[in-house]
């Protein structure tokens, strides 16, 4: 059974569905005096658009990459192909939500000009040309702005307005900083899961569970190639069945077929920043378990028993092996929910997979959502009889839009594809 949902405010929700089309979620990233604005896959800009680079002036080439539902490394490698470099000279400030449209910046280190201006791909656009001295790296962004059609409402126009500017104002004060459901590996969710049984010492688990855990959403035939290596677990047979676009799963079983069921050595195919991702799912996971804990009792988002702050805002517990318990309930919290999963924060140190391990850290545990607005309220083409709402809201870097729209609509399953 699902755990319920602890929310931060007492409005009465609109209720309604997201993502139902690609155009339907658009995340803009904010740089420190620039937005970097979607155009080509919400209507704004014509088929046919080029890109004209100057003259080269400095190392890096910053570009606006505009994308529609695509990962960001997978749009990157596809731009690296084409220009004949390296993924590594590609930096960027943050990853992005797939389901979605999205624009960012990015840097590319000494590229080819002619390449650049002749770049062309199904999903992605490149834009706003200029050279830098500077890289972009992760974390130079402020924050982003999101602009996110809910669909599916059943409430009549006025309705839908009173609710939301009431929302708005509580919303105001601040919101639960729960980390997103794409912390945890999207619709299967199991990336925390991974990172738990890593952090265990348990990696044939870990290996398993990464290859085999299905979800309803998914495509037929990698879903069914899961649930025969389940059963079966013949990796040799699933290697012939999960099909090639299955890149990180491949390269899994391509290491269990060569190093005899090696599991360390299957998780080390996967690139470096994807295993230490597993990691931290597992610590946000944990993050969430407390936070939901202390709105559970009551105890809210004000700072209590000298905890940690920044900013007059409590710091909640990233567990790793530099870890301290905070003082008073809150840190007995953090202990019960350290003790039910049966860890301790040297777990966090691992003797296999040392490139896993974590120190630990301490994270915010209330945003607030800047600049919220209702944009229009329709009829929703897409449920008939039903209402739709575009709301835009900004969000610092690393706070999820999920955690908003929760709040908004009162729907914690507002994301389910079904």
């Amino acid at each position: 059974m699902q755990e319920k949902w602890v929310y931060s405010t007492q409005c009465r929700g609109i209720g309604g569905r997201i993502k139902r089309r690609y155009s339907d979620f658009v995340v803009e990233e904010k740089r420190e005096n620039r937005l970097c604005r979607a155009r080509a896959f919400v209507g704004e800009c014509l088929a046919g658009e080029t890109i004209e680079v100057p003259e080269k002036c400095s190392e890096y080439l910053h570009l606006d990459l505009e994308k529609i539902n695509k990962d960001l490394h997978s749009a990157l490698r596809l731009i690296a192909r084409h220009l004949h470099v390296s993924k590594k000279r590609i930096g960027y400030a943050g990853l992005k939500d797939k389901r979605a449209v999205t624009c960012q910046r990015i840097s590319i280190w000494e590229p080819e000009k002619s390449l650049v201006e002749s770049f062309r791909a199904k999903g992605i656009r490149l834009r706003e040309p200029a050279w830098s001295s500077e890289k972009i790296d992760l974390g130079m962004l402020v924050g982003n702005r999101f602009t996110i059609k809910i669909r599916d409402i059943d409430l009549e126009r006025e309705e839908i307005e009173k609710r939301a500017k009431a929302c708005f104002e509580e919303m105001e004060k601040g919101i639960a900083n729960f980390f997103g459901e794409q912390r945890f590996g999207g619709i299967r969710a199991v990336s925390h899961l991974v990172g738990r049984e890593i952090v265990r010492g348990n990696l044939e688990n870990a290996v398993m569970l990464y290859l085999t855990a299905a979800s309803e959403f998914e495509e037929e035939d990698i879903r069914e190639a899961r649930l025969n290596l389940a059963k079966t677990g013949n990796f040799r047979v699933a290697l012939k069945e999960f099909p090639p676009k299955y890149r990180y799963e491949r390269a899994m079983l391509n290491a269990l077929c060569s190093s005899n069921n090696n599991f360390s050595e299957a998780l080390r195919a996967l690139p470096t920043r994807l295993r230490f991702l597993f990691t931290h799912a597992y610590q946000a996971w944990l993050f969430n378990k407390i936070l939901k804990q202390r709105l559970k009792e009551g105890i809210g988002l004000n700072t209590v028993d000298e905890e940690p702050q920044l900013d007059g805002i409590p710091l909640g517990l990233l567990p790793g092996f530099e870890s301290y318990y905070s003082p008073g309930r809150i840190g007995m919290i953090e202990r019960e929910v350290m003790e039910k999963e049966g860890i301790s924060f040297a777990d966090f140190k691992l003797s296999t997979l040392k490139e896993c391990s974590s120190k630990g850290a301490r994270r915010k545990i209330a945003v607030k959502p800047e600049k919220m607005e209702l944009l229009e309220v329709g009829n929703d083409d897409f449920f008939e009889g039903k209402r739709y709402c575009t709301v835009r809201f900004e969000l610092e870097k690393g706070a999820y839009a999920t955690v908003v729209l929760r709040e908004l609509t009162k729907n914690p399953n507002l994301n389910l594809l079904n």
